[in-house]
């Protein structure tokens, strides 16, 4: 399986904006992300898959497969089985 499955494409772009339009907190640390920051912020908006393609590729373009998390968040929590509540953000806000 290609490694952008699930990440690209029309649909997933149309999936993304509308999660982004939402403007929900991160599902993985509970703050607030910042929709205007650029791409390689880590606080910048970017979806994650609660079933990770790597294990559901079928759920890869399901609009409830996913949620809006911190590019930093979505990144360490990698492929690892969806768990929350247990990822916290290192500091206050």
């Amino acid at each position: 399986m290609r490694s952008s499955a699930g990440r690209s494409g029309h649909r997933w772009r149309v999936l993304r904006e509308n999660l982004r339009m939402q403007r929900r907190p991160c599902w993985l640390c509970g703050q607030v992300i910042d929709y205007d920051a650029p791409a390689n912020d880590p606080e910048a908006f970017e979806p994650d898959h609660y079933f990770p393609v790597s294990t559901h590729p079928q759920l890869a373009n399901d609009p409830g497969n996913l949620r809006a998390s911190h590019s930093k968040c979505n990144r360490h929590r990698g492929n690892q089985p969806a768990q929350q509540g247990v990822w916290h953000q290192a500091e206050r806000w």
